[in-house]
């Protein structure tokens, strides 16, 4: 489909600020400022990789050699998960990100970091919600409809969810405003209804309802298929994941019959993409999120890896039960949250006897904290790879490859 001249010249006009180098905020993106999502707009993204490459050096090189950050093909519009608020300024609706430490509402169609095809469904949203007469909803009277709208693409195979977040369950006119959603996007293949009653900040609520199509898109990592529902994790960067995870794999250096453990394993996608490279891995996957555990189960059947386990547990609990059983692992991959590990999974870690422990790590601070305590218990980091998975941001992750000493 021909883009739109508006957002030709929106596109054209960011590709001419990163050629010509400039430096303001402003320049690059007129509510870069206000929103706070693009740390790094207006820096060169040669200049962006030298940053996050020196962090990581800065804090690992005295632990382990520090290899050349991996950067991206193409550092725009890569985040296949969008959400916007709704909200109204005077009489009008808006629709957009909470700026920054705030829940004012930016509205911005031409997000640097949101895919192109995911931000214009969002657009179509707002409008079929003024042209229905939905009212958005007030948090401060508690009334109104339409909370939030979340979008997730599957960036290999296309295809595309919604989820809409509403205050009730009761949808006036919602049959003729998913006709018409549909019929402007054929690539919609699934339309949920989030019912989000809660007083805090969580974009979800506990009930979710299918109202087209079967509840979740497939999407594919190294030749993998995995299952994504709303809630799911998933790496919002689809090319730089597969990066990452096939540096993930290659530190792990598995052969066949190993025994490995994917901790904080959440859907499957590190244990499943690089056990699907070796023929006989024996893979266990730790999660303590039930509904992320499911999932796995369904991509080991659908990749046919069916003798792979996923279990329901707190990792760190799961291995002192292990080593109480005098089991041992091979491998063990963990990909922990921001605050990294704790010394008590380390710790049980070490009972397991893994020959190789592969990090991904999304703070390069916690991660040269948790390797000084690995060292303490045997474990030597090899050499560490950042990745730049969030292009216009501050953030960075590592891959880090360490052996039993």
């Amino acid at each position: 489909m021909k883009e739109s001249k508006q957002e030709k010249t929106a596109g054209e006009y960011f590709v001419e600020q990163e050629k010509n180098n400039r430096k303001t905020k402003k320049d690059f993106c007129p509510v870069a400022r206000k929103c706070g999502g693009c740390d790094y707009a207006g820096v060169p993204y040669a200049e962006q990789k030298k940053k996050k490459e020196q962090k990581v050096k800065d804090l690992l090189s005295s632990i382990c050699p520090v290899r050349s950050i991996v950067g991206a093909d193409d550092p725009f519009y890569y985040r296949n998960k969008v959400h916007w608020a709704f909200g109204h300024m005077g009489p009008h609706l808006i629709a957009g990100r909470y700026e920054e430490g705030s829940h004012w509402i930016i509205e911005n169609d031409t997000c640097l970091l949101e895919d192109k095809e995911c931000s214009k469904i969002l657009l179509d949203i707002k409008n079929l919600a003024v042209k229905f007469k939905i009212q958005p909803f007030d948090e401060r009277t508690r009334r109104g409809l339409l909370r939030r709208a979340l979008i997730r693409k599957g960036m290999a195979t296309k295809e595309v969810m919604v989820v809409l977040v509403l205050a009730s369950p009761v949808f006036p006119g919602k049959k003729g405003f998913i006709k018409q959603l549909t019929e402007k996007h054929p690539s919609i293949t699934t339309i949920l209804i989030n019912i989000n009653t809660r007083t805090d900040s969580m974009i979800l609520g506990g009930k979710t309802i299918t109202e087209f199509g079967r509840g979740f898109i497939w999407d594919e990592l190294l030749g993998v298929r995995f299952k994504i529902s709303p809630e799911s994790f998933y790496q919002i960067n689809h090319d730089q994941t597969e990066k990452l995870y096939s540096l993930a794999n290659e530190a792990a250096d598995l052969k066949k019959g190993e025994k490995v453990l994917d901790a904080y394993c959440g859907i499957g996608t590190i244990g499943l993409c690089s056990a699907s490279k070796t023929e006989g891995v024996l893979l266990t996957g730790v999660e303590l999120n039930r509904a992320a555990v499911k999932d796995a189960r369904e991509n080991a059947k659908e990749n046919g890896m069916e003798k792979a386990r996923f279990i329901a547990a707190d990792a760190t609990e799961y291995m002192k039960e292990a080593s109480a059983k005098n089991e041992t692992y091979d491998v063990v991959f963990l990909d922990p949250p921001r605050s990294g590990t704790t010394p008590e999974f380390i710790c049980a870690c070490e009972t397991l006897c893994p020959q190789r422990i592969v990090y991904v790590s999304c703070d390069p601070t916690t991660l040269a904290r948790d390797l000084k305590e690995f060292k303490k218990h045997g474990y030597d980091p090899q050499y560490a790879v950042p990745v730049d998975m969030f292009p216009l941001t501050q953030h960075v992750e590592t891959v880090v490859l360490m052996t039993k000493r």
